[in-house]
Formats: structure tokens, sequence, C-alpha cells
């Protein structure tokens, strides 16, 4: 019985990880070089991995110290401080709540966004293709077909189908999705190895470094693509032997980090200057890898509700807190709906789906995965004669994730400020 938890719990935890971030790699390691990127990519994947062993280190510190069964991130953030030597920040602490908060609701809101952009890239694809589709898989050529229907017009397709989806609370119907999920991801991740994997050619012509601009896009997309952070304190939680966890994250997190310089690196010396925003869009046009990126589709349009799960756990409650009991079910369900809403309309507005990609990892989830925890371990174990080598650690770790937060930040929302024609080359804005 413990095995088989171990191994749902192993699941969720790829599951959390592997969503639409990774089929971006090959444009990011197009971004930072075919040598730099896959190092690059190495040491965000150990540093990402290292911050939330820190901060699962510290939310177990806490729990012992408060006599708690379990904290979560949010509330990890706010005794930190309430028991940290700054006075100001000890009578604030309930702003470091808020802060988490805020940020996993925008981070995932954005991963929502990004799903609804990746879905209606890969929907509008087919459809339009359908006609010249052939049963032979020959490499993509470049297709000059004039878009029948505006891209914002397949998001409008699938907003309804969401919104019915995210009106589903239950966790146990919620799990069988994410089965089907897996299943479809797996299935369409097997069909992307084996294509991508016959006739690479000799990446004799592909740089070995780009330049510092596009490597600032990389940084937020790796960063982003880490998509797990917000998960691993209630995985660990649901676990029957929670002192198991730290194998499994190692073990998970392992094959995670493989699997991302994998499709990354050979994606990207497959289709080389031609690397696509997701590389479903650079997959033959045949019938074959076409419903690669139907089972892909699928897989995402599952994973919404997963996603989605966190920020109504966060803002929903509130929201009811605020009405009577006979209105709960209708400001619920109005909440839900409004929420779906708004990640279709920033999908809408900036229908780029590299340079949102990055931009949400650049503002909001380096700092959840980098920079929170590094400072939550200086502020919980100072007290408790932390050596200097681990506060000059996290220090350097908090400057990273912040000067990647500031660049990247930066760097991504110039690109969106230029018109598609004068966009650097990695941009694949498909309008």
């Amino acid at each position: 019985m413990a095995s088989s938890r171990m191994m749902q719990t192993l699941i969720h935890l790829l599951k959390c990880n592997i969503g639409t971030g990774l089929l971006g790699l090959p444009l990011a390691i197009k971004n930072a070089g075919l040598l730099v990127g896959p190092v690059s990519l190495l040491a965000i994947g150990v540093l990402t991995v290292h911050c939330m062993v820190i901060l699962l280190n510290c939310a177990q510190h806490l729990s012992q110290r408060l006599q708690k069964t379990f904290v979560n991130y949010g509330e990890a953030t706010m005794y930190s401080l309430e028991t940290c030597p700054n006075t100001w920040l000890r009578t604030h602490a309930v702003w470091g709540r808020y802060t988490v908060s805020f940020l996993l609701v925008i981070t995932q809101l954005g991963f929502c966004s990004v799903y609804f952009m990746f879905m209606a890239d890969n929907l509008q694809q087919m459809v339009e293709e359908a006609h010249v589709t052939s049963n032979i898989c020959q490499p993509r050529e470049i297709l000059t077909l004039t878009p029948i229907l505006d891209i914002r017009f397949y998001m409008l397709i699938i907003l309804p189908f969401l919104i019915l989806l995210v009106f589903i609370q239950n966790l146990k119907v919620l799990s069988v999705f994410s089965t089907l999920a897996n299943i479809t991801t797996l299935g369409s991740m097997a069909l992307i190895f084996e294509y991508i994997m016959q006739g690479i050619p000799y990446p004799s012509n592909l740089p070995l470094m780009a330049n510092w601009k596009t490597f600032l896009l990389f940084f937020g997309t790796a960063i982003f693509t880490f998509e797990g952070v917000g998960m691993v304190l209630p995985l660990k939680n649901q676990m029957k032997h929670p002192q198991q966890f730290s194998f499994v994250l190692y073990l998970g997190m392992s094959i995670v980090i493989i699997l991302y310089i994998l499709l990354g690196t050979l994606g990207y010396m497959k289709f080389g200057s031609d690397t696509q925003a997701s590389i479903t869009l650079n997959l033959p046009n045949c019938w074959l890898y076409q419903s690669v990126k139907l089972m892909y589709s699928i897989g995402i349009f599952f994973t919404y509700a997963l996603q989605f799960h966190v920020p109504a756990e966060i803002i929903i409650p509130f929201a009811i807190s605020q009405v009577s009991e006979s209105w709960a079910l209708f400001v619920d369900l109005s909440v839900r709906s409004a929420l779906v809403c708004l990640t279709c309309v920033s999908a809408i507005l900036i229908p780029r789906l590299d340079l949102v990609i990055s931009l949400v990892g650049s503002v909001s989830s380096s700092a959840l995965a980098l920079i929170i925890p590094a400072l939550l371990e200086i502020i919980i174990f100072y007290s408790e004669d932390m050596s200097c080598v681990t506060i000059a650690k996290d220090i350097m770790i908090s400057i990273l994730g912040l000067l990647g937060c500031i660049f990247g930040t930066y760097q991504a929302l110039y690109e969106l400020t230029q018109p598609i024609s004068h966009s650097m080359a990695n941009s694949t804005g498909l309008l």
C-alpha cells in the first residue's frame, strides 16, 4: 500500500512539472545556445530542487516548533516572519502569506493562460491544415496558409468547455482526468521523441552560445518549466509516510531534468533555426503527428483543471465568506467562470506563447522557486547557529533569482512591445 501511495505521489510530481513549458524547451535551448542551454538548464534544475528541499525543511521545522501537522507555503512564510528579529517584519508577518498567495495565484493563472494559447495554437494548426494533411509523414514544409479563423476565435471555442470543466470540484473525479492527462501526455511524448531522434543533422552551424538578450528569455522559460514548486508541500502532506517524500522528490525531479535536457537539446538539433514556440508546431503535417497535437492538447485540457485548483482554493473561500450561505454556490461558480475568462482574455490580449511563458517564469516563478525559499532558510535558522557558507549560498540564490526576475521580465516585456515582423527570430507568435 505504501509503495502504491509513493508511486501515486511520484506520478503527481511528474504531472506537476511536465506541462506546456516542456514543449517550449527546444526554443529555450535555441535562445541560450547548444552548449550553454543544456548546462544552464541542468544548473537551474539542480538549484530549483535544492530550493524545494529548503522549503520542505523550513515547513517541517516550523510545524514541529508550532506543533502543527502541516503548514503550507504561505503559512511557512508568515510564521517565519513572526519569529524573526526585525520588529517591522514581525508586525507585518501576515503580508508574507498574502505575497506568497498572490504569487501562487499569478503563477497558476499564468500557466492556465499559457494552456489556452497552447490549445488554440495546436487546434488552429490541426483544423486549418486538415485539407493538406496526408498519411505520409514528411518533414514539415513552411505552409503559407492564410488563416481561415483568427487564433482568438479558437480560444473562444475552447472557453465554454473549460468553464464546465472547472465546475467539477470533486478531487476524485479530477484524479480520473489526471490519469487521462498522464496517458495522453505519455503517448504524445513517446511519438515526439520517436520523431526528433530520426536523422538529426550534424549541429555544426548551430551556435554554442547565443546572445545575452535571448538568454534572458531562456531563464524565464527554464524557471517556468519547473512548474511544481507550489505543489511539493501538499504532495508531501498527502503521503502516508511523509519521511519518504525526499526519495520521491529526488527520483521524480531527476527524471524531469533528464527529460527536459534531452527534449530541449535534441529538439533544437533537429529543427535548428526553424524551432517554434512549441515543438508540436514543428511536427510533420501527417495524421500520426497531428494526433500528437490532439493528445497533448487533451492532456493539457485536463491539466488546466488541476492547475486551476490552486488559485481557486485561495480565492473562492475568501469570496464565499463575504456573502450569505444561500449565495455561496452562485458566488463559487461565478468566481470560477470569471477566473477562466480572465485567463482567456489575457491569452487573447497577448497571443505570444514563447514570450508569455518567459514573462510568467521571470515574474513569479523565480520568486516562488528561488528567492523566497532561500530567504526563508536564513530567517528561520539564523538564530540557530547557521554557518556563514549557508548564509552566503542563500544570499547568492536570492540575488540570482532577483536578477533573473528583473532582467527576464524587462526583456520579455520589451519583446512583447515589438511588432511581430521586427521581433527577434526566436519569437513565433501565431497570429
